[in-house]
């Protein structure tokens, strides 16, 4: 298999499907011109033209619009926003128009789109750049929210999420887009709504996504050192959530720490400790653990910013907790 970055990953995924698809087109801010504010679309406007990549305004609510509209009348738009957290912007038409369409229209309309872009705490991009809006959408029926981890989950999930019938809201943080990793070749779809384990353990079960994944699993491994073997469950969709593959695990660990880069009040990390509750409280040992984010605006300093992510060492302690350790 190839080695290739995350970026590159999502670069091929959208090649791929343009190749096979031609009502498949790409727009949003820079993203031909300019190959993307980060490089994701680099060489498409070369190799397909502008009618099919399409630098548009600094308009969200405009051009989501337009990839709505378009959506519904047969094409499969993908919808660049630079930051997710311009796509507040916009959220009129996600929340308002896309999510509710073919439910509205009696299923006379379905609205095949993906909104994809950047998101999350990055370094030094202060309050208004750095949102984790993942609980925000995932709140809506009618939207997929996913979460790609790795390069493999970004190339496997995106061309399941263009051939979607449904909107769906692809989220990619930012601070991913450089890593590496091997990438099956050709047509790798990744089933929408299906978690993996990423390490399998019987101790206590860790249940994560997008760049948490990292921090959870050097976080198993530190806590083997103390004989403590950790599963750890990469979500990759956040909605719809593959909540059998996190239940069979919590009944076979009996305890379960959730790892996310939300904030920690309604978070998406709340939701999901519910579903478990809800359904296993028997198997449990003890009460469902959080490791959020600090519960402030995010601060422009990088070592501020740094204190407010989950790390290893909250991580563990969090484990070392519902372990009577």
């Amino acid at each position: 298999m190839a080695v290739l970055t995350f970026r590159e990953a999502l670069n091929q995924a959208m090649q791929e499907e343009m190749e096979r698809d031609q009502n498949v087109f790409l727009m949003g801010e820079e993203v031909a011109e300019y190959d993307g504010a980060y490089k994701v679309s680099q060489g498409l406007l070369k190799k397909f033209g502008p009618r099919r990549i399409i630098d548009t305004p600094i308009s969200e609510g405009g051009f989501a619009g337009i990839g709505i509209g378009a959506a519904m009348v047969g094409l499969r738009p993908i919808v660049e926003f630079m930051t997710f957290s311009f796509s507040l912007v916009a959220i009129d038409q996600i929340v308002n128009n896309a999510a509710n369409m073919r439910y509205m229209s009696g299923g006379q309309f379905s609205v095949p789109i993906v909104f994809r872009g950047s998101s999350g705490m990055a370094g030094c991009l202060a309050a208004t750049h750095s949102h984790r809006l993942e609980a925000w959408y995932a709140q809506i029926p009618g939207l997929t929210v996913v979460m790609p981890s790795t390069p493999a989950n970004a190339k496997g999930l995106l061309k399941s999420a263009i051939r979607s019938d449904d909107p769906v809201v692809f989220i990619e943080h930012e601070v991913l887009y450089h890593e590496r990793a091997e990438v099956p070749d050709g047509d790798h779809l990744i089933p929408i709504g299906k978690a993996e384990i990423k390490r399998e353990g019987g101790d206590v079960t860790l249940i994560t996504y997008s760049r948490s994944l990292k921090a959870t699993l050097a976080a198993a491994e530190t806590l083997a050192l103390d004989g403590v073997q950790a599963e750890v469950i990469d979500l990759r969709t956040i909605r719809p959530l593959d909540l059998e593959t996190l239940l069979t695990s919590v009944v076979k660990t009996h305890r379960a720490v959730i790892v996310e880069e939300d904030w920690p009040y309604c978070g998406l990390g709340a939701g999901i400790s519910d579903r478990i509750t809800q359904r296993v409280f028997d198997e449990l040992d003890a009460p469902i653990r959080r490791v959020a984010s600090k519960d402030a605006p995010i601060p422009y300093n990088k070592a501020m910013e740094q204190s407010m992510l989950p790390s290893v060492e909250r991580i563990t302690a969090a484990v070392r907790d519902v372990m009577y350790r």
